[in-house]
């Protein structure tokens, strides 16, 4: 069974076995490291689940990223903290011109309000835009713009890594080759190694057959031990991914 948390940590352990060492996003903006690992996480929904990916990293000794979204169903102050106090690193999750409806200038001001409030829990450095499948909306589109930079955002993984030297592997549509039916978690690449389960990475890396710096993309509520909590979240992502490939990518081709 793929997408379950003992596979995680099996993901996370062969890694370590293969020397990466792994970096905030702020610190490899600040400083990359040569052999590494950036462990981002999407704070979607349910933050107790990206609660458990970081103790279980920190139990192993490591640290990653998480983003938050500026709704109930995300920002919990009591995990944000939480996640701080084990070491990793903070950011928001923006979704402005989304709930903006397309205003660029009422996003903005969204953005920097939502931006303010996080920063009165814990230091932001970074921020990375939420997909939004079903809007009509890009959020990246804010940056045409106004510049993030100039409220002290020193890092967008969209703009500030250079995915012809980072693989990135995102587990959007509970698969690692879900780029048929991502809507916008997709990166112009060189790279052109593909994995559909989770196992097929862990072969790579220990067959040392991945690049030197990848950057994971989690969304911790997908995963699951619980048989019950497995099987539903497989039936609702394979609904979700035929709505998306059907009803949104397809249609965001024609518009292209």
């Amino acid at each position: 069974m793929d997408f379950t948390i003992q596979t995680y940590k099996v993901l996370l352990q062969v890694l370590k076995e293969q020397k990466y060492a792994f970096q905030t996003f702020e610190e490899f903006i600040k400083n990359p490291k040569k052999k590494v690992v950036i462990l981002r996480h999407d704070v979607d929904l349910l933050p107790y689940h990206s609660l458990r990916f970081a103790k279980i990293q920190n139990e192993l000794g490591i640290k990653g990223v998480y983003y938050f979204r500026a709704v109930p169903e995300s920002w919990d102050e009591k995990v944000i903290k939480e996640i701080v106090t084990l070491g990793h690193e903070v950011g928001y999750h923006y979704e402005t011109m989304d709930t903006a409806n397309g205003d660029i200038d009422k996003g903005w001001d969204q953005f920097k309000d939502n931006l303010n409030e996080l920063r009165k829990v814990t230091q932001v450095s970074t921020v990375c835009m939420h997909g939004s499948p079903r809007s009509k909306y890009d959020n990246k589109d804010i940056w045409k713009k106004y510049d993030y930079k100039s409220l002290g955002i020193i890092g967008e993984p969209y703009y500030d890594i250079d995915f012809n030297q980072v693989l990135y592997l995102t587990d959007t549509g509970r698969m690692w080759d879900g780029y048929k039916v991502s809507v916008r978690d997709k990166v112009n690449t060189t790279y052109l190694q593909t994995y559909h389960t989770t196992q097929e990475i862990i072969e790579a890396i220990n067959n040392c057959n991945t690049p030197h710096q990848i950057m994971f993309n989690f969304h911790p509520q997908r995963w699951h031990d619980n048989a019950i909590q497995w099987t539903k979240e497989l039936i609702l992502q394979n609904a979700k991914n035929l709505i998306k490939k059907y009803f949104f990518v397809s249609k965001k081709q024609g518009m292209d």
